[in-house]
């Protein structure tokens, strides 16, 4: 347990626990831009590597093989399958790894491991190859790595922030989504001039830098830094040990003694199993719900910019750079979608309520957007910011706060610790969502894009609907509160008062 090379260079003095949270939460956002970043070169590439031949731009693609042919559209669909698939499988072995090894060192890993092969995929543009399985393995490989940034820092997260407002800042942090889909856009599509191979390169270096960041600076635990997380959440509940630092002092009591018993453990607490974690209370029922969520806000991530190539809006079309530029918009609203979500479940304490209406009300979005996006730009750009916010609000909240709160539940007793693992499983399992729905687009969208826009629909209705009895339970225990609290209180009742107004 000791601090990252970096903190130790550049500090001269020590630091209070809210400078490191700083720190903490601005380089888990650097890190998870990088990852969204890494993954947009092929949905701005699509255009390129398999031109439509019904309409012109600006620029002619003669594709690329072995992506311009008739079943082009289906292999890119394929690709897209392959990386999600293995993000998806391995994300439930990431986790587990992520709450038994130092989670600096793995996620550091996973970044330059991720940032070689998507380097690789785009050198093929320079090597001259046009095998399928070239493509498909990289992907494959590249989505191994990718997995291991999710549940990584949602841990890291966990480890240094309580449950009070913790919607609120995971809403505003899990920013890095959209801000890593725009950047990874705009630096993508700046290069598409130079060959469609810079675009994966200068992703993949740009992901691996973010990895050397990590390594130097990320105080992935408080421990690390002479801070000791006392069983519990709150932020009285960090305390300064002397471990790490060469401090003095220490605890008293029962603090003292479980501080001693973590540090003998490692510092870290045990981790739990795949099962234990599955029965946590609301964790199957969320990752369900993801499923269906992140379907359709993967669709909108890999196959957007291509629908807007295909699509006349003010009676043209636009060309692949500028389509590029203009998806980038959905992620602005999804960055405004997060903060609400995450705002609003804070405020009601109701993250099932907050999610399901949000999923709800992506449905009149997107059908608006599909109907009258293609009346003028103007549309185009309001329908597609305010779908932005409906689709990636409730996919926000439940990867961060609800992934977070599940991992630090109160069936888990002691010193167990499951922010790593839960985090996998519900985005695991979302993420085997976020791959049939790319692949599902793939085969639709040669029929009409009407067909992709109703798939969406009935994703995000059923999404809402696998939240129900989570939406009866939270209007219960709001019913069962206010009933309490309008009740006379004897003195022993209004002596407890305090302790439940602090559980709230």
């Amino acid at each position: 347990m000791s601090p990252p090379p970096g903190i130790k260079l550049i500090r001269n003095r020590e630091w209070n626990i809210q400078t490191y949270r700083y720190i903490v939460l601005l380089i888990t956002f650097i890190a998870y831009v990088c990852y969204h970043a890494s993954r947009k070169p092929t949905g701005i590439v699509k255009s390129i590597l398999c031109p439509d031949p019904t309409h012109t731009n600006k620029t002619i693609y003669h594709g690329w093989a072995p992506f311009n042919g008739p079943d082009g559209v289906s292999k890119l669909g394929e690709i897209d399958l392959a990386f999600l698939a293995c993000y998806s499988l391995g994300m439930y072995v990431a986790g587990h790894l992520g709450d038994s090894l130092d989670l600096r060192l793995f996620l550091t890993m996973g970044m330059i491991g991720s940032g070689i092969f998507v380097g690789v995929f785009g050198m093929g543009y320079f090597w001259n190859v046009h095998e399928f399985w070239f493509y498909l393995t990289m992907q494959m490989i590249a989505g191994l790595f990718q997995a291991t940034g999710w549940p990584s820092v949602v841990a890291v997260i966990g480890n240094w922030f309580g449950k009070r407002k913790r919607g609120l800042i995971m809403g505003i942090w899990n920013a890095h989504t959209s801000v890593g889909n725009i950047s990874g856009s705009l630096l993508a599509a700046s290069v598409l001039d130079y060959g469609w191979g810079w675009s994966f390169v200068l992703l993949g270096g740009l992901i691996m830098l973010g990895g050397f960041l990590v390594f130097f600076f990320l105080p992935a635990y408080p421990e690390d830094v002479g801070f000791s997380f006392i069983n519990g959440d709150e932020e009285a509940q960090i305390v300064k040990s002397g471990v790490g630092v060469g401090g003095v002092g220490g605890v008293e009591g029962e603090r003292e003694r479980e501080r001693q018993k973590r540090c003998e453990s490692g510092g870290r607490g045990k981790s739990i199993g795949l099962v234990e974690a599955c029965m946590i209370p609301g964790v199957i029922t969320f990752a369900l719900c993801l499923f269906f969520a992140k379907l359709v806000a993967y669709t909108f991530l890999y196959w957007l910019p291509f629908y807007l190539t295909q699509t006349e809006i003010g009676g043209k079309y636009m060309s692949v750079k500028s389509a590029g530029n203009l998806s980038t918009l959905f992620d602005v609203g999804g960055i405004f979608g997060g903060i609400l979500a995450g705002y609003m479940s804070d405020k009601l304490s109701a993250r099932a309520i907050t999610a399901a209406t949000f999923m709800y009300a992506s449905i009149p979005a997107m059908l608006l957007y599909r109907s009258y996006g293609s009346v003028s730009m103007h549309a185009n750009i309001g329908l597609m910011i305010v779908s932005g916010l409906f689709v990636n609000g409730p996919y926000a909240l439940i990867t961060t706060a609800v992934s977070a709160d599940l991992g630090t539940h109160s069936s888990l007793k002691g010193d167990s610790r499951a922010l790593a693992t839960v985090t996998a499983i519900i985005d695991g399992t979302g993420s085997v969502g976020a791959a049939i729905g790319p692949l599902l687009t793939g085969f639709l969208s040669t029929r009409g894009w009407d067909d992709v826009f109703m798939m969406l629909v009935l994703g995000a209705f059923i999404a809402g609907l696998l939240l129900s009895p989570l939406i009866l339970t939270e209007i219960s225990e709001r019913t069962s509160k206010t009933m309490t609290n309008g009740r006379p209180q004897n003195p022993g009742a209004a002596a407890s008062q305090p302790l439940l107004q602090e559980e709230r």
